[in-house]
């Protein structure tokens, strides 16, 4: 199962069209928040993949949650935009959350950085920003016997 994930589009919806089409056999794609209008528009493009977002800073009118988990292929993902647990000052409080719900998988933006890291049993993606020059997004591989593998793309 791949799934594809994308943050802080910003309104750039090309970019965020660039994401989709490169990786046509995502099953899954989660938008980490700062793109609600995206979110929506990609919502009615593709009805054939489940398609999961949530509320990032600059959603000021999103009715978005500010979490989401999901269970998928068995795996536990905890996805948030980052602002709330000051993503920008470290990941601590961001991975205590995600440890807290039980998940396996982090999945958060807001630092526009794109991050890959797996720490004591947890895997954190953050895709960076699709927008822009250096717009990048992420993708999450669950094999058939349960193996986890994160990687960051850069659209560039």
């Amino acid at each position: 199962m791949r799934i594809l994930v994308v943050s802080d589009t910003h309104g750039d919806m090309h970019s965020l069209l660039r994401a989709v089409k490169a990786q046509p056999k995502a099953e899954v794609i989660v938008h980490c928040g700062d793109g609600d209008e995206q979110l929506q528009t990609l919502k009615l493009m593709y009805k054939d993949k489940m398609i999961v977002g949530v509320r990032g800073n600059c959603d000021w009118s999103s009715m978005l949650p500010a979490t989401e988990t999901l269970s998928i292929c068995g795996k536990k993902i905890f996805i948030t935009h980052g602002h709330l647990y000051n993503a920008k000052m470290g990941l601590y409080q961001i991975a205590s959350a995600a440890r807290e719900q039980g998940a396996d998988i982090l999945l958060f933006g807001h630092t526009h950085m794109p991050l890959s890291e797996y720490d004591d049993g947890l895997y954190l993606l953050n895709p960076g920003s699709c927008h822009g020059y250096y717009a990048s997004y992420g993708y999450i591989d669950i094999t058939d016997n349960g193996e986890i593998v994160t990687n960051t793309v850069s659209l560039k």
